[in-house]
């Protein structure tokens, strides 16, 4: 039973690692990158256009009764077709009768388009700021898809798995190894003693 018990801890150890092995490679260098946020240059890019509206745009937005809306299909379109801008096709926006804005902010990047029926113009901005700044959202889940937090959410339990099946190992073969205690006590306490005597 106890051999069937280390197998077991062996087994889950090294499927749990191999699972999040890119995982925790990615988030030890976004990691770095974060920390180092304030040295590493801006790279934004702005992708910005202004046109005129169709006839087509203009008449479905005057058919919507204020509100907060789904973008009309016509606009996606519109600048889809002529400017080459994809625009999501669910995307939420706020309309007040005059001028409608919608925003959609991504992992590294920031867009909005807005129209002014009056006037008849489309307004559309585009901040692509970098893959560090794509890598570094993705570290923080911030506008990120669901299905990423779910990732992220699995991610962390497979390390959690992975460092509790290690420590169960360590245990097994710390008898014959006289430094495995001494190395983890100061893997413990090197963060620890960082705390008290540096971050205040």
């Amino acid at each position: 039973m106890k051999s069937f018990s280390i197998g077991t801890v062996r087994q889950w150890h090294w499927i749990s690692g191999a699972v999040c092995l890119v995982g925790m490679c990615l988030f030890a260098l976004t990691g770095i990158t974060l920390n180092h946020a304030a040295d590493i240059p801006a790279n934004r890019v702005v992708n910005a256009v202004e046109t005129e509206a169709s006839q087509e745009v203009v008449d479905a937005f005057r058919a919507l009764a204020p509100d907060e809306i789904t973008i009309p299909q016509q606009l996606v379109a519109h600048m889809a077709s002529m400017h080459d801008v994809a625009i999501p096709r669910s995307l939420q926006g706020e309309w007040d009768g005059i001028e409608f804005y919608a925003a959609w902010p991504g992992p590294g990047a920031d867009s909005w388009v807005a129209l002014d029926v009056e006037l008849g113009i489309i307004t559309y901005e585009n901040v692509d700021r970098g893959w560090i700044a794509y890598f570094n959202d993705l570290h923080k889940g911030r506008n990120t898809a669901t299905a990423w937090r779910w990732f992220i959410d699995a991610f962390a339990l497979a390390c959690v798995v992975f460092s509790v099946t290690g420590l169960l190992l360590l245990m097994r073969h710390s008898a014959h190894r006289a430094s495995t205690w001494p190395i983890t006590a100061l893997g413990v306490l090197i963060p620890f003693v960082i705390l008290l005597l540096f971050v205040h």
